[in-house]
């Protein structure tokens, strides 16, 4: 803020010579101190507008110090969004990397173990197989080791 106490008006009331208006005032028969106090009221009226005026100018600086920051704050803002909009996509885009790493070796995995099972299956089939043959082997050997009836 440029505010200087140099720039103000001074405050002094120092009286102008009066030599002429004496002698002008004194010839129609007025009072010298008529035309001080008149001075002294344009004076302090040009002080108030002068005071005013660099009000309204430190008022109108202020505000547009105000815009100044609105529009940097604005500008931040939109970058900010944009690198946020930006660190989210390579965020997604890294997800969707990382879930297709991991559905092909989940894919691989699934493979093995159809396979797996698949054998499990021929196994048991076969375990089976090998049940009812051997169930059949001691019905066999069952039926001919019994001592016929006479």
């Amino acid at each position: 803020m440029d505010f200087f106490y140099d720039d103000l008006p001074s405050t002094s009331h120092e009286d102008p010579p009066m030599t002429e208006d004496r002698d002008h005032n004194s010839s129609r028969g007025k009072s010298p101190s008529i035309g001080v106090n008149k001075f002294k009221e344009q004076h302090t009226s040009s002080s108030i507008d002068d005071i005013s005026r660099r009000a309204q100018e430190l008022v109108k600086r202020i505000n547009d110090s105000r815009t100044s920051d609105q529009k940097v704050f604005d500008s931040f803002q939109e970058k900010s969004v944009e690198k946020v909009t930006e660190m989210c996509q390579q965020m997604k885009e890294h997800m969707y990397t990382c879930y297709e790493e991991n559905s092909n070796g989940m894919q691989e995995k699934l493979q093995e173990l159809s396979e797996v099972l698949g054998q499990c299956s021929k196994l048991c089939s076969e375990l089976l197989d090998a049940s009812q043959a051997l169930e059949s082997l001691r019905g066999g050997l069952a039926i001919s080791g019994r001592p016929e009836p006479l």
